[in-house]
C-alpha cells in the first residue's frame, strides 16, 4: 500500500470508526501505525484551528458591523450576527474534540512505544528510542498545553457573544446598539489575543508534525 493509499484509507476509517484499542489494531493489521494516526489527528487540529480563527474573526467583523448599524432592517442584521455566533459554537466544539482526539490516540502510543523498549536486547538501542519517547513526549506535552491555551480563551468570547446576540434579539432598537459598542472594545482585545494563541499553537503543530514525520 503507498502512501496516497494509506492516506485514504486513513481518512476514511478515522471518520467512522470509534477510539478503541481494537480499533488502532485494527489500524495496524492495515499497516497503519499509530504514529500515523497521531500526526494525521494533529494535522486536523491544526486545520480547525486555522478555520477556528477565521471564524472569530469575521464573528468579531459582524459585531463591528452591527454596531455600526445606521439603518436598514436590523433583523436582518441581527440574524448575520447569529448565524456567526452558532458557527463560532459549532468551531469551538470542534476545536475541543480535536484535542481529545490527539489525546486518546497519544496514549496509546506512548503506552505501546513504552512496552516496545523494554524488548530490546541491546542496551545502546534501549536508550535511544528511551531518549526519543523523551523528546517525544514533551514536545506532545508543549503542543497539547498550546492548544489548549487557545481552547480556553474560547469560552469566555462566546459567553460575551451569548448575551449581546440575546440582548439584541430581545431587544431590535437603538438601545441594544448601544450596549453592543459598550463591549466591542473589550471584544477585539480578546478575539485578538484568541488569534494570537491560535497562531502560536498552529505554529507549534506544524513543528510537531515535522518531528514526527523526521523520526
Amino acid at each position: 500500500m503507498n502512501y496516497h493509499q494509506r492516506l485514504l484509507v486513513l481518512t476514511i476509517v478515522l471518520t467512522l470508526t470509534a477510539c478503541s484499542t481494537v480499533y488502532y489494531d485494527g489500524l495496524e493489521k492495515m499497516g497503519i501505525p499509530k504514529r500515523d494516526v497521531m500526526v494525521y489527528r494533529v494535522e486536523k487540529a491544526r486545520d480547525t484551528q486555522e478555520e477556528t480563527k477565521e471564524q472569530f474573526k469575521s464573528a468579531l467583523e459582524q459585531f463591528t458591523a452591527v454596531t455600526n448599524f445606521k439603518g436598514g432592517d436590523l433583523e436582518a442584521t441581527y440574524n448575520k450576527l447569529n448565524d456567526e455566533y452558532e458557527a463560532s459554537i459549532d468551531k469551538a466544539e470542534e476545536v475541543n474534540e480535536r484535542i481529545a482526539d490527539i489525546e486518546d490516540v497519544s496514549e496509546a502510543l506512548f503506552a505501546e512505544w513504552k512496552d516496545e523498549i523494554t524488548q530490546y536486547d541491546s542496551a545502546y538501542h534501549k536508550r535511544s528510542s528511551q531518549k526519543k519517547l523523551d523528546a517525544t513526549k514533551r514536545h506532545y506535552k508543549q503542543l497539547i498545553a498550546s492548544m489548549k491555551n487557545s481552547e480556553a480563551k474560547i469560552e469566555p468570547i462566546l459567553r460575551v457573544f451569548n448575551d449581546q446576540v440575546l440582548f439584541l434579539k430581545h431587544n431590535l432598537n437603538a438601545r441594544a446598539i448601544a450596549s453592543l459598542k459598550g463591549e466591542l472594545g473589550s471584544i477585539k482585545s480578546d478575539v485578538s489575543s484568541l488569534v494570537t494563541s491560535m497562531e502560536k499553537s498552529i505554529n507549534e503543530a506544524n513543528a510537531f508534525i515535522n518531528t514526527m514525520e523526521n523520526k
